[in-house]
């Protein structure tokens, strides 16, 4: 996922992409996946089931003076479309797809003896996003809240900040596929100097 940040006399932009770095099934909340050959799968934004995908999403914000100096949080948007899940049943996980990442992950293995017995979810951020002129915002000013419409357990990837280095955002067990969806928001803690901000982040899901 690519987060971007623009600020534009004064205005600031934040571009965050995401990728697919397995291949599998998904869908909304905490279900129980049917026994098979070892496998995980990952979704971050617009994705397909059972393939690789190459879409990079987006997530910005623009900000007038008026923003900057007010120094209030500031909503970010996207350019995902990916509103229904790919477990297969279609459930609109991310009904405003334009204010929403999905994030989804799942790990399976034949019987309880075959790999391990868990995957692990983490996201990887620079220090900062850069501007053309060498001008950096810490990347931990941006942050994203959860949510999965109609799921007893939206959190079970929790809210947070991304730290400018590796972190863990969930542990999956074998046989579970979770899934919800992000919004993303820039603290907009200080004033910048004006420009477009980029800087890209990375979904991993890992089993040994």
């Amino acid at each position: 996922m690519t987060p971007r940040l623009i600020l534009i006399r004064p205005a600031v932009a934040l571009l965050m992409a995401a990728g697919m770095l397995a291949s599998g099934v998904a869908q909304a909340w905490t279900l129980n996946v049917s026994a098979a050959p070892r496998r995980v799968f990952l979704h971050v934004g617009n994705g397909t089931a059972d393939a690789n995908s190459g879409t990079v999403n987006r997530v910005e914000v623009s900000l007038s003076g008026a923003a900057l100096i007010g120094g209030l949080p500031q909503a970010m948007t996207t350019n995902s479309t990916q509103s229904r899940s790919l477990w297969g049943d279609g459930f609109v996980t991310c009904p405003n797809p334009s204010s929403q990442i999905m994030v989804g992950a799942s790990y399976r293995r034949s019987d309880a003896n075959n790999g391990p017995a868990s995957a692990t979810l983490s996201v990887t951020s620079p220090p900062s996003l850069t501007s053309a002129g060498g001008d950096t915002i810490p990347f931990s000013e941006i942050g994203w809240s959860v949510a999965a419409p109609g799921s007893p357990t939206p959190n079970v990837i929790p809210s947070g900040s991304f730290s400018g280095a590796q972190q863990t955002l969930a542990t999956i067990p074998a046989g579970i596929y979770i899934e919800n969806c992000h919004s993303f928001t820039y603290a907009n803690s200080a004033a910048r100097a004006a420009g477009t901000y980029n800087g890209q982040v990375t979904y991993t899901l890992t089993s040994p």
